[in-house]
């Protein structure tokens, strides 16, 4: 499994990337990302307004989970394909276009070798899923590849600084990370997006806030344990006292950012809205 990663500086290690995707895979299959991912549809939403969508506009959306820019951008009329490299997440999203009735194309395909031509795309889309691909460089360069010039590139990352950048860097002192591989958290650093794309794009970046809302520290965990695949793969690595400290220590942590009172749970978590429009 790989899991954390706040170092900001690459290790001199070379990573076995192959390796490395196919335990993340096995990570991101496990529990059922969808419970967690339904929750974060705002940001899909939000992220199609930031690119300025268009109806009719050929979009791509990479490392789409079980689908929110996906149904953001079908929504809005555009012809889509929805890529993951878990099968099951795709069928995810399949089960809720259908539902809505929305035409969706569904593609299995890893984010840093996209089975398309250069130049298919209008648009690329990607809410907190690239980021997690081990070759940020590898996976920037296919983005580019594959949106047109003039087309533009909208991705929503969560930041270091953030929540969620808090959480993986607490279950990173758990399960430490592989050698030689940078922090997903790079994508929510404005200067790293810059050194990603500048070369060949206009890069905008603006930092939002997603609220999670739940109904207690206790509820968060348990669902996270359930159904988030790094926390859930973490918490079945670990014997009954590990497990417990890594329940206090998200406690601790959630009550540390939880300004819903004692009554709910209401957390602020910070992420990097990106827009780029290749050159």
């Amino acid at each position: 499994m790989s899991i954390v990663l706040d170092s900001p500086t690459q290790a001199s290690a070379t990573p076995d990337y192959a390796a490395i995707k196919q335990r993340q895979q096995a990570t991101w299959a496990s529990g059922d990302y969808a419970v967690i991912g339904t929750t974060l549809q705002i940001i899909g939403e939000t992220l199609c307004e930031a690119v300025d969508l268009r109806a009719g506009e050929r979009v791509l959306d990479v490392a789409a989970g079980n689908g929110n820019a996906t149904l953001a951008a079908a929504r809005r009329f555009a012809r889509v394909t929805s890529t993951d490299y878990v099968p099951r997440l795709l069928e995810r999203g399949a089960e809720r276009a259908r539902a809505e009735g929305l035409e969706v194309q569904f593609q299995v395909a890893d984010a840093e070798a996209l089975p398309f031509p250069d130049g298919s795309f209008d648009v690329a889309l990607s809410t907190v899923g690239v980021m997690f691909a081990p070759d940020a460089e590898r996976c920037a360069a296919e983005l580019l590849r594959v949106v047109r010039s003039g087309g533009r590139i909208g991705l929503a990352n969560w930041t270091p600084e953030g929540f969620l950048g808090q959480v993986f860097k607490l279950l990173g002192k758990h399960m430490p990370p592989p050698a030689g591989v940078r922090s997903p958290m790079q994508w929510g650093d404005e200067g790293r997006l810059g050194e990603l794309f500048g070369a060949r794009g206009d890069v905008r970046c603006q930092r939002r806030m997603f609220n999670f809302r739940y109904a207690s520290a206790a509820h968060w965990i348990d669902v996270f344990r359930r159904w988030y695949g790094p926390t859930h793969k973490l918490f079945a690595a670990l014997d009954a006292a590990g497990q417990q400290r890594l329940d206090s220590e998200l406690t601790a942590l959630l009550d540390q950012w939880n300004q819903g009172g004692p009554a709910s749970l209401l957390i602020p978590a910070e992420y990097l809205e990106v827009v780029v429009t290749v050159r």
